[in-house]
């Protein structure tokens, strides 16, 4: 394989995602496995997808998104893998011999989305195990002072809701992110699917479930429209596979709170609002295009 090979990697609380771009940034290969949390696992996971997609020392570079604070390769309080600390670009540098960098997953994965939306402005929200956000301007992803832009999920919404895993209670994750939904439920990978199914059949606590993922869905995009005003707002992740069936909910609840308010009816957020098409592999796609070069890591492999 050609030595100008850009590996990226999308680590999910469900499944570890990688891809190879040649030198068009057209996706050459593809691999996934299941997350294991901890920073062991996390790391074995990581090289296991670099392995699939490239032969060793076939990378020119390697950029990977993960939940959690990130800064200078270090990954912070990354609660949905049990990782409170960890310096991964080091990690993954010495055994892999690439230059690394390492970003929050939103955004990159907001830079994947961009690659092929030609918008000034767009926020991206992520609906998976957590929830969090990215906002593109100007064709640049913004991260904060701190690496804490797009943290949305950690904003509360109902102080007497479920606690959250933030330690705060009614945070939007706490009603909107797969994990939570599936700690309040039966659990396994398929809660919030199970829970829109029970909820079908008249289920009274599915569809309090379902009634407070569109409540903290619906949340979240007002917030994004009042903070930053994107021309559009993509909601992915694992829960926007569901598609039309998590779409009309949300846009009920935006409807409501728009009848008791001209000034939210005239930001006509339904019109904003498109789902990503399931499949795609973004997170990976915009971790790969990132310019690492300028801060990361490169380490002789052993």
């Amino acid at each position: 394989m050609s030595a100008q090979l850009r590996v990226g990697v999308d680590v999910g609380g469900s499944t570890t995602e990688a891809v190879s771009l040649d030198g068009s940034a057209r996706v050459v290969a593809r691999a996934e496995r299941r997350t294991v949390r901890g920073k062991e696992g996390v790391v074995d996971g990581i090289l296991a997808v670099i392995d699939a997609v490239v032969p060793p020392g076939g990378a020119s570079s390697v950029g990977i998104g993960i939940p959690g604070r990130v800064s200078d390769g270090r990954v912070h309080d990354a609660v949905n893998l049990d990782i409170s600390d960890l310096d991964l670009a080091s990690e993954i540098a010495a055994r892999s011999g690439a230059v690394v960098g390492v970003e929050n997953d939103v955004r990159a994965a907001t830079r994947g989305i961009g690659v092929d939306r030609f918008s000034s402005s767009l926020a991206y929200l992520n609906l998976g195990t957590g929830v969090a956000a990215g906002v593109l301007l100007d064709g640049r992803v913004h991260g904060g002072s701190r690496g804490v832009a797009g943290e949305i999920g950690h904003l509360s919404i109902d102080p007497a809701g479920p606690r959250c895993a933030c330690g705060q209670r009614g945070c939007i994750e706490a009603f909107a992110g797969g994990g939570a939904i599936a700690a309040r439920t039966t659990g396994g990978p398929f809660a919030v699917r199970d829970a829109f199914d029970r909820a079908d059949d008249g289920d009274p606590a599915a569809l309090e479930i379902v009634a407070g993922l569109a409540r903290g869905a619906a949340a979240a995009v007002r917030t994004l429209a009042l903070a930053v005003d994107p021309e559009r707002i993509v909601i992915g992740g694992g829960i926007a596979r569901l598609g039309e069936r998590l779409r009309a909910p949300v846009l009920r609840e935006l409807e409501r709170a728009a009848e008791g308010s001209a000034f939210l009816g005239s930001l006509h957020l339904d019109e904003r609002i498109e789902l990503l098409s399931p499949g795609v592999p973004v997170g990976a796609i915009g971790a790969a295009l990132a310019d690492h070069r300028r801060s990361a890591l490169h380490l002789s492999a052993g």
